[in-house]
């Protein structure tokens, strides 16, 4: 089969379009033949060594956590699925991902494929649906009714996030710059705020209970976010290398997020997409021979959106 490896850490020039061979199922395991993944910002810092320690992978490594394809295969033990289903799954870490023609996952992490998108674009919605799932619900608590600050929501996991957050009844403010503002709003976002022309803090004027960090700001910016946050309420911080502030005399927590595979939430999104309630936006359909180049133009802060990686 096809993949894209790298063999060595480094820069998107170490990723490699190259032959290897096809994986056998063990027990517990389903071969899927790849319609698409996606690109998450993870897969450079993986790529670049900076996560060797938390995630440690095996050289050559495949990257791609998001899966998005057909059952080609069953491994001993395996039940619920049957060669020819079309499933999505968020893959390991630390195992060989969904760059390539085919790719094991454990059983436990897949589900079934929305069937209102084509098959390849559903590998936009695992890693970054879950994360806006968790950051609001899991850890942020939002609950109807309730306000809350999207800050950095122009990106791929914002435009979850607000959709999320509108349809589960709360008041959903927004910060995006000027070239995304309108997406945000079509997302359903009730306030958007150019942060790049007003400074976040002056434009909400009333408290909100969950602020929801996606943008790598300055330490001092989002250290002044807690400010708005009602005494009880959060702060949940995907930028994980800048530790997420608290207020602890408020009753402010203060979360970083990591997001995890969960094949139940992910079958919930799918409900959702499927149900009309949630949905996917791809910016970009790539190729996979195409990977590094992506890779490189990612590096250079020149992708915008999700970008699915066809294999």
């Amino acid at each position: 089969m096809k993949a894209v490896r790298f063999h060595e850490y480094g820069d998107p020039t170490v990723l490699r379009y190259e032959d290897a061979a096809q994986p056998v199922p063990a027990a517990g395991q389903v071969r899927v033949r790849v319609a698409a993944t996606s690109f998450n910002s993870v897969d450079g810092n993986i790529r670049g060594g900076f996560m060797r320690d938390p995630i440690p992978v095996v050289l050559p490594h495949t990257p791609g956590l998001d899966v998005a394809g057909t059952v080609d295969a069953l491994g001993d033990g395996v039940d619920g699925f049957q060669v020819g289903d079309q499933v999505v799954g968020f893959l390991p870490m630390d195992r060989a991902g969904a760059a390539a023609e085919f790719v094991l996952a454990p059983a436990d992490v897949l589900t079934a494929a929305p069937r209102s998108v084509p098959l390849a674009d559903a590998a936009a919605l695992p890693v970054v649906g879950l994360t806006a799932r968790q950051a609001l619900f899991d850890h942020g608590r939002l609950r109807s009714g309730q306000r809350v600050l999207i800050n950095g929501a122009g990106g791929a996991i914002g435009g979850y996030a607000v959709q999320l957050a509108k349809g589960a009844g709360a008041h959903v403010i927004a910060t995006a710059s000027a070239r995304s503002g309108d997406a945000v709003k079509a997302a359903g976002a009730d306030e958007v705020v150019d942060h790049t022309a007003t400074p976040v803090t002056a434009a909400v004027t009333e408290p909100v209970d969950l602020v929801l960090n996606l943008a790598p700001v300055d330490p001092a910016e989002l250290a002044a976010l807690v400010t708005l946050v009602r005494p009880g309420g959060a702060v949940v911080n995907t930028t994980v290398w800048m530790p997420a502030p608290s207020d602890e005399a408020r009753g402010v927590r203060g979360i970083d997020l990591y997001v995890r595979s969960d094949a139940g939430q992910l079958a919930e999104l799918v409900g959702q997409v499927d149900r009309g309630e949630l949905r996917i936006d791809v910016a970009e359909r790539v190729p996979l021979a195409e990977l590094a180049a992506l890779h490189a133009r990612a590096a250079e802060g020149a992708v915008h959106g999700k970008v699915v990686v066809v294999a």
